[in-house]
């Protein structure tokens, strides 16, 4: 699984002109999932995600997760995150996974950070959306389970 991670002042999410996600302070998650994901890559995000100390301290120091400061998150599946453009200009998505068990694996991420005690707000799998992100400071973070970095 692959995850682009900001930390946001704002973010919210639409969808045919009807807001479906907004967050304040938090994290804007992109998520794509790739083929042969499953429950260990869903805990690797849950865990990375939630755990992320990329806020700020009050000596100023980006020590902070989503969790301490009592923010919010806005997940967005994004299966482009699996676009991969290594051969020629035209990405190719043939590691992303099958909707169908992209879209189950993608809610367990959800309901993980949820239990996690995480207020979740999320876009609409595969619709086509609009998304605002106030990258604060700009703080973006890269996830992958297989590359564990």
């Amino acid at each position: 699984m692959r995850a682009v991670v900001q930390r946001a002042s704002f973010g919210s999410v639409t969808v045919d002109n009807k807001v479906v996600g907004q967050i304040d302070e938090g994290l804007v998650v992109l998520i794509g999932v790739e083929k042969a994901d499953g429950d260990k890559d869903v805990k690797y995000l849950v865990d990375k995600i939630s755990g992320l100390r990329i806020f700020r301290d009050e000596e100023d120091k980006m020590n902070l997760s989503v969790k301490d400061i009592g923010g919010s998150i806005l997940a967005i599946s994004q299966f482009t995150l699996l676009g991969d453009v290594r051969k020629g200009k035209r990405p190719s998505f043939s590691n992303a996974e099958n909707p169908e068990t992209a879209n189950m694996l993608y809610q367990q991420v959800l309901s993980g950070l949820r239990e996690e005690g995480l207020r979740v707000e999320e876009g609409v799998f595969q619709a086509d959306m609009m998304v605002k992100i106030h990258n604060n400071g700009p703080v973006t973070i890269l996830l992958d389970s297989h590359k564990e970095f």
